[in-house]
């Protein structure tokens, strides 16, 4: 890792490698990471409500993320060849404007907020505002190199797990411990957003952190 002159980014290089093989077709999303104090208490909540989701609803299908990923997703860039990973990297190398700030995840939930359900997550109770001025910002940065803005707008959250499968009774058992769980989990400040890659093996995902931009 090294930093850009000037701009206290630091970063993995998105070229070609020094062995000549492309890194094309990279999988790629901006988020913000979580410090080890709030990365170890979202996991012990996450820990204690699968505990009971799995009692009161056995038969659900449910993927729960790994603690070491835990994030805040900012933008999905998706599969990202070597030539606009270069132009990713020219468009991020400058600090951001956004001031830093503080994030609060208070209470669990899920997407959507009736039918079947797909996601289960930590709402962002304090910071919301913050996070919507960092993706607007971005969207500005993004849009010279092509990419759009998800045209459901952004809603702030972070994510527990996907639900694969569930069934009536089950899916209600599911929202109703995640409505019993409207409590304080976790806070920590933001000074930076972080270009991820995701690489996919038999083992699951890994997120490998590429280059963090810091705010102002």
């Amino acid at each position: 890792m090294s930093s850009f002159v000037g701009s206290g980014c630091k970063k993995q290089d998105l070229t070609p490698d020094s062995r000549g093989r492309a890194l094309d077709n990279m999988r790629l999303f901006l988020g913000i990471e979580l410090p080890a104090a709030a990365r170890t208490a979202v996991a012990a909540v996450a820990g204690d409500c699968r505990r009971e989701i799995e009692r009161a609803a056995s038969r659900a299908a449910i993927k729960w993320v790994p603690s070491e990923n835990l994030h805040i997703t900012l933008w999905f860039l998706g599969d990202v060849d070597d030539r606009r990973a270069a132009g990713l990297e020219a468009v991020l190398s400058a600090a951001l404007d956004t001031p830093r700030f503080r994030v609060g995840l208070h209470g669990l939930g899920a997407y959507p907020p009736a039918g079947r359900l797909r996601v289960i997550w930590v709402a962002v109770a304090e910071g919301r505002q913050a996070l919507g001025d960092l993706y607007e910002e971005l969207a500005r940065r993004l849009a010279a190199q092509g990419f759009s803005p998800d045209s459901r707008g952004y809603s702030p959250h972070l994510t527990l797990a996907r639900v694969k499968d569930v069934r009536g009774a089950d899916a209600a058992a599911i929202r109703s411990i995640l409505d019993s769980r409207r409590v304080p989990v976790a806070g920590f400040d933001v000074p930076a957003v972080t270009l991820f890659r995701s690489r996919t093996s038999e083992a699951g995902s890994q997120y490998d952190s590429l280059l963090r931009v810091p705010l102002a």
